[in-house]
């Protein structure tokens, strides 16, 4: 049975599509990996420990679904599947590149932030 969400899904604006697309707490690592050259499932898993595989394999399929990686099987003796950015995908990597930037720019107030919410 696959599950359905409760709450309609509105697509009114880039925004919400952008945000529809890339939930998911790891996908941005996943597309940052396979960018980077890592295109093996196990690889990607070496680089994203915090997650289980479980998680990771689901967000890549949903990756392949939305267009933005390509799945390739090679039908060999031991399996192998490698995934690779398509157009799509290289069009978000500036957008991750900006909003990293971002991320180090305002590190020292953010962290002073997320850690003072997390005490209390």
């Amino acid at each position: 049975m696959m599950y359905q969400k409760k709450t309609p899904t509105i697509l009114d604006c880039g925004l919400h599509l952008f945000m529809e697309v890339m939930s998911g707490k790891w996908k941005i690592s996943l597309l940052w990996s396979i960018y980077h050259g890592i295109k093996r499932p196990s690889g990607i898993h070496k680089t994203i420990t915090q997650a289980s595989r479980r998680v990771l394999d689901a967000q890549l399929n949903q990756l392949v679904l939305h267009g933005l990686i390509s799945r390739k099987d090679y039908h060999i003796k031991p399996y192998k599947v490698e995934y690779s950015l398509t157009e799509l995908g290289h069009s978000l990597i500036p957008v991750i590149e900006t909003t990293a930037r971002w991320g180090e720019e305002n590190r020292l107030v953010l962290e002073e932030k997320i850690f003072s919410c997390s005490i209390d």
